[in-house]
């Protein structure tokens, strides 16, 4: 029963009695509906409705805390003190919390803040303690071979923030789009994806045949067409950023699909509901 410390995230406090509202205000979303002991995705979206910050957002005394690519976390906590205003919020990155990942049921006796991730069913709860109240049976990568494994995509790893819609990172599938709550910076362009129905690209989870998976950052092909590149990748699968289009076409053609020298297929993640090209009707 696996558990591994994540020390590439770290948390942005959000505290006072102003939090609500201003998270409410500027992520996807929605604060209000979330559990005592949830983790749920949100983004901080630029104005033009691309992903500039993900995160796992749960309930603290007082507030919420953000789990954030720790690279991420000071410059999270700076924009959204742009968001602040005149509102009493306390805006804080903590390094005093170490967080984990479990899944397969994995606990410890240790005393810690477990919260599911509310992302897709499978994948486990988020682990907050003290730095050094525990340590992991499981690496690092043991995490992220298991993410893949259930087609779940992370910021950095798999696509570039700031070049991403959240659609394309799948958000609006793993609960990290509320398109009922009301305005957030970013809203107009992806409420309009969403009931046009025009988001042309989605991440995907691949898998290689001959059991080695692509580098990520792989372009991937169709004939003499680029279809979209791979992300992270582990025990032979990966993620990929992939055109649905384009993919329509490779698969009428008869065309396979190759990365970095190498076959792959794909397929639609077991949470997702999005139409998705069928290979057996090319």
């Amino acid at each position: 029963m696996p558990i591994a410390l994540l020390p590439d995230r770290a948390l942005v406090h959000v505290t006072g009695p102003d939090a609500p509202a201003l998270l409410q205000g500027v992520i996807t979303c929605n604060v209000e509906t979330l559990g005592e002991a949830e983790a749920r995705l949100g983004a901080l979206l630029t104005p033009q409705g691309k992903i500039q910050f993900d995160f796992l957002i749960s309930r603290i005394p007082g507030g919420f805390r953000l789990d954030v690519a720790s690279e991420q976390a000071a410059a999270l906590a700076k924009r959204l003190t742009l968001y602040r205003l005149r509102a009493q919020v306390e805006i804080a990155v903590d390094p005093t919390v170490a967080i984990a990942a479990s899944w397969d049921g994995a606990t410890t006796a240790a005393e810690v803040d477990a919260v599911a991730d509310a992302r897709a069913d499978g994948l486990g709860a988020r682990l907050y303690a003290a730095v050094g109240a525990f340590s992991a049976d499981a690496a690092e990568a043991d995490y992220h071979a298991h993410r893949i494994a259930l087609g779940v995509p992370e910021a950095g790893r798999d696509f570039p923030l700031g070049d991403a819609f959240p659609h394309e990172a799948l958000m609006d599938q793993l609960g990290g789009v509320d398109f009922r709550k009301g305005c957030y910076v970013g809203q107009e362009v992806v409420s309009r994806m969403q009931h046009r129905g025009t988001a042309r690209t989605r991440m995907l989870p691949a898998t290689y045949p001959e059991g080695e998976a692509a580098a990520p950052g792989s372009e991937i092909t169709a004939g003499a067409k680029v279809l979209g590149r791979t992300g992270s990748q582990a025990a032979g699968r990966s993620l990929a950023m992939l055109r649905l289009d384009r993919l329509a076409d490779a698969f009428a053609a008869g065309e396979p699909l190759h990365a970095d020298g190498k076959v792959l297929t794909v397929e639609r993640p077991a949470f997702a509901s999005f139409a998705m090209p069928d290979a057996a009707a090319g």
